[in-house]
């Protein structure tokens, strides 16, 4: 696929016409559905989202255990925990402004102080809901969800990484916040390119700087660092797709050597993926290499735009992301 084409399916993936036509939107869903088929303490809950989100078609399959509560996220969270405390295995799916932002409060006191097995889908994250708004944008979730105990967080990139993300975390011990985007991502994994739960994951290897990107940033990271490969420069691009538990250890070792440290993501830059690399620097006493950060200003609400037009006006697409990697070093 050439750039034009992939410009031009980004730009129609966003009208709401091409809603069932775009296979990643129920990924999550379908994912869920073929695990409950086996595992019955699996239950999927959202709030009046069913359709936007798609996990309709999960009680397609399985009715019984889908509950649409209603615009009511706080009170889904809490029954989530209820759930939960009975056996089940609640996935609790609404946009991310509301649950890492709007059930901050739940999500800390009912799910991560009991560490009961609830799983938040928290989809459109950062600005992927543009026009509605500073209050449906979420770009301080993050570093909201990093500070609370016993709360893991992973942010998948596309829908493979998704796909991986659900299957291999079923077990894993107390709440998981998923920050996930609008469900229609360009893909970012190529076929046999490993994914692993808890583990930063190598896109590329180069040996002048290295980028930690997740979630729609890691296309962007990639396309940038290819385009940056033609002038002369070879970068390392990194999936820092979970960030609690941290991979200080696979994080360290990619720094290692390297004049500057890239983090990119739909975020704000305090508190979120490049305060948690910031952190492990200082941990493991790393002071050599610069540590450039990419997203939101640390000060300031995300305008109010179609998204990709706010993704080119903030840096955070492949052109931006080289720009700002091209100018540091040059």
């Amino acid at each position: 696929m050439n750039s034009a084409e992939l410009e031009l399916q980004e730009q129609e993936s966003w009208h709401l016409g091409m809603l069932r036509t775009q296979a990643h939107s129920a990924i999550a869903a379908r994912v869920l559905a073929d695990l409950a088929d086996d595992d019955a303490r699996i239950a999927v809950l959202t709030a009046d989202l069913g359709f936007s989100n798609r996990t309709v078609e999960f009680s397609y399959r399985h009715p019984e255990r889908f509950f649409n509560m209603g615009i009511a996220e706080q009170n889904m969270v809490s029954v989530s925990a209820g759930l939960a405390t009975v056996g089940y295995i609640p996935y609790v799916a609404t946009f991310a402004s509301f649950l890492g932002l709007l059930c901050c409060e739940h999500i800390r006191t009912d799910l991560a102080y009991p560490n009961l097995p609830v799983r938040l889908l928290s989809h459109h994250a950062g600005i992927s809901l543009g026009y509605y708004g500073t209050s449906h944008h979420a770009t301080e979730d993050i570093g909201i969800m990093r500070s609370i105990a016993n709360l893991k967080i992973v942010c998948p990139a596309d829908a493979y990484s998704l796909e991986q993300a659900l299957k291999q975390t079923v077990d894993v011990e107390g709440p998981i916040y998923f920050r996930m985007g609008r469900g229609r991502e360009a893909d970012a994994y190529e076929a046999g390119e490993a994914w692993e739960y808890g583990k930063v994951s190598v896109l590329r290897e180069g040996g002048d700087a290295v980028i930690f990107a997740n979630g729609i940033l890691v296309t962007a990271a990639r396309a940038a660092a290819a385009t940056l490969a033609q002038e002369g420069i070879q970068m390392t691009v990194a999936d820092l797709h979970t960030i609690k538990p941290f991979d200080a250890e696979g994080v360290l070792s990619l720094i290692e050597g390297k004049s500057h440290v890239f983090v990119a993501e739909e975020h704000n830059t305090r508190g979120g993926v490049a305060s948690a690399v910031a952190d492990a620097m200082v941990d493991g006493r790393v002071s050599g290499p610069a540590l450039v950060r990419i997203g939101f200003p640390p000060d300031e609400y995300a305008a109010i735009a179609a998204p990709y037009h706010l993704y080119q006006y903030y840096g955070l697409d492949a052109e931006g992301v080289a720009e700002r990697i091209r100018k540091t070093l040059r």
